[in-house]
């Protein structure tokens, strides 16, 4: 009930001063991305890169953009696939080339009951939780080079859902958990979305504890709520009926969700470690099963798992922790 109630809140207007910032914003052309772009435009920040599948969506929506902030010269459509380890190693590559780094906004997601493999996952799992958090770590000595020679706090924001606590998640007592999600026989499809926001929070509480409070660097999680976006395209049966229908009845636009975007970009060292919602840092937004004991061993065994996978797809890449 506290959740059906937070959809209907009218959350704060951005209005921090981007002047001189440099925000990069994957899943940057349509819902969520697109509109958070928009808002850093509109504050004045000096480079948004859109980090997209599709080229020429990503310059439609920089059209798009630029028409509705009266700002041109600001953004930069880049390329970034999400299920090609190959092409986040690229993007970050070519993110080291600029002289500041504010802020990352790793938005992008995917939400499918068909089971397909991308790289050597069930392709939600690569998208939501492996390359996702391989960018995390990849940007990570980027932004603290960044925050040395601007002395600023750069801010990395993976965006998660409250999904996370509808699920039981038995699969974490797999004697290998990304393993077991690996198997089309036993694949709850219905659940795999929630799953990889699961897999997020476990990862993200893990790495920003590692990283620690002092950090120059920030690395905090969010829930923009439920919106109206295209995530759930693919949905089918019951499930896609009863996802349009609470988005009928209770989602947010995708202005207002992207408002949690934009805040927990520019939120501060404070946000540091936090998961929360609705532009509240001090509401504490991880299920009851993240905060067990059970949980904490679920978050061990899982990062475990996750940081192998990350060093065989660069080997070192979890020193940057």
């Amino acid at each position: 009930m506290s959740e059906l109630r937070n959809q209907f809140v009218s959350l704060p207007y951005p209005s921090v001063d981007c002047t001189g910032r440099t925000i990069a914003v994957v899943g940057a052309n349509i819902g969520l991305g697109k509109e958070a772009v928009r808002h850093f435009v509109r504050l004045n920040a000096s480079k948004v890169i859109m980090a997209v599948r599709s080229i020429e969506k990503g310059e439609d929506a920089k059209i798009d953009i630029e028409e509705t902030t009266k700002r041109t010269g600001v953004l930069e459509v880049w390329k970034l696939d999400l299920t090609s380890y190959a092409s986040v190693l690229s993007f970050a590559a070519r993110l080291e080339n600029e002289p500041r780094v504010d802020a990352v906004v790793a938005n992008a997601s995917i939400a499918t009951q068909k089971f397909e493999m991308a790289e050597d996952n069930e392709s939600t799992i690569t998208v939501n939780v492996i390359s996702t958090l391989l960018l995390v770590l990849l940007v990570l000595p980027i932004m603290r080079a960044s925050a040395e020679r601007w002395n600023i706090h750069p801010a990395i924001t993976v965006v998660s859902s409250g999904i996370h606590s509808w699920i039981k998640f038995p699969e974490w007592e797999a004697p290998n958990c990304l393993e077991a999600l690996n198997n089309p026989k036993a694949a709850n499809m219905n659940d795999r979305y929630a799953a990889s926001k699961l897999l997020q929070v476990f990862a993200v509480d893990e790495i920003a504890s590692k990283m620690g409070g002092k950090s120059k660097v920030v690395l905090n999680i969010i829930s923009p709520g439920l919106v109206k976006t295209a995530l759930g395209r693919n949905a089918t049966g019951f499930t896609k009926f009863s996802l349009a229908l609470m988005k009928f009845l209770m989602a947010r636009t995708p202005e207002m969700g992207s408002r949690t975007l934009v805040h927990a970009a520019t939120a501060g060292p404070e946000s540091h470690g936090k998961y929360f919602t609705d532009c509240d840092i001090t509401l504490d937004s991880r299920s009851d099963f993240v905060k067990s004991a059970d949980g904490l061993k679920a978050q061990q065994k899982i990062w475990d798992e996750i940081a192998k996978k990350l060093e065989a797809i660069q080997p070192g890449v979890t020193g940057n922790i």
